[in-house]
């Protein structure tokens, strides 16, 4: 992802993702308010005005984090769909590959949970597209499996599994690392195709 670039470009690409790993775990600890530039900066190891070199202000930062996330989903769904052709394995990928996302990025639920509304408007027309784009991959799979079944069915079920799978930053709690992600994945990825056929 970052061949080609120079030694200074491979810097700021790395500076700049600390930064959005650290506003991620801030933000989801403190919410979007409660978090300056000045500590965010001091836990990447650099000044709060140097943040700026990198992000416009607090806003775009929460912006990047939910269009980052996003757009990962999105690109990461359609992957799985390019993968496999049998539609009961693709949904079986899907839930896996979401189950991951909700296990790696448990602080990026929190803040988007949280602190949607704080986007720049523009930001958050954004993520929702993304959003919906990536729920249609959802609906296409199920339409599949199941034709006899409204669409607004599909839709409940793909929000649904998604709020169950989404639940992780609470489901996790209690639960040590390294063994949350044994014992947490199986009940997830189980849970969700359960719920998905019910």
């Amino acid at each position: 992802m970052t061949s080609g670039l120079t030694e200074r470009d491979r810097a700021k690409a790395d500076r700049q993702a600390a930064i959005l790993n650290e506003a991620a775990r801030l933000f989801a600890e403190r919410g979007f308010s409660g978090v300056s530039l000045e500590e965010l900066g001091a836990a990447v190891g650099v000044s709060g005005p140097a943040v700026y070199r990198h992000f416009a202000n607090k806003q775009a930062l929460l912006g990047a984090i939910l269009l980052r996330v996003s757009e990962s989903l999105l690109g990461g769904g359609r992957d799985v769909l390019a993968r496999d052709t049998e539609a009961g394995a693709r949904l079986r990928s899907l839930v896996a590959f979401h189950v991951d996302f909700a296990l790696r990025d448990a602080d990026v639920i929190r803040v988007q949970d949280r602190d949607l509304a704080s986007l720049r408007d523009d930001d958050r027309r954004r993520v929702r597209r993304l959003q919906r784009e990536y729920v249609e991959l959802w609906i296409g799979v199920l339409a599949e499996l199941h034709p006899d079944r409204e669409e607004a069915d599909l839709r409940v079920r793909a929000h649904a599994c998604f709020g169950l799978i989404n639940s992780t930053p609470h489901s996790m709690r209690g639960v040590r690392q390294p063994a949350s992600d044994r014992t947490v994945r199986p009940i997830l990825e189980s849970m969700a195709l359960a719920a998905l056929s019910a």
